[in-house]
């Protein structure tokens, strides 16, 4: 079942399994939410829009790259965030409900 608010899809973190019929975006939100960079960055990356690219640009700058995190940002046509990352996840979460 999609979320229908961030707190539907803080929930779904208690599962195991991601849940069926998601977005590429809402799959990549999910297993970084869970701790899972590797797979959400896979995710990402095969996303080819500006969400694809915001997603990749979150995901470089929670890993502290900000070179390549300013590359997906202009990449996605956003500005680099003065906001917290959780802030951020939550963000991307809303636009992708």
């Amino acid at each position: 079942m999609i979320p229908k608010n961030y707190e539907e899809f803080q929930e779904s973190l208690n599962g195991q399994l991601l849940p069926d019929n998601w977005s590429l975006p809402l799959q990549a939100l999910w297993y970084d939410a869970k701790g899972d960079w590797e797979s959400s960055h896979d995710i990402a990356q095969d996303i080819h829009s500006p969400m694809g690219s915001w997603i990749h640009a979150y995901l470089h700058r929670k890993e502290g790259d900000r070179w390549n995190a300013q590359y997906w940002y202009n990449h996605a046509d956003r500005p680099f965030p003065d906001y917290s990352l959780s802030d951020e996840l939550r963000v991307l979460v809303e636009n992708n409900l």
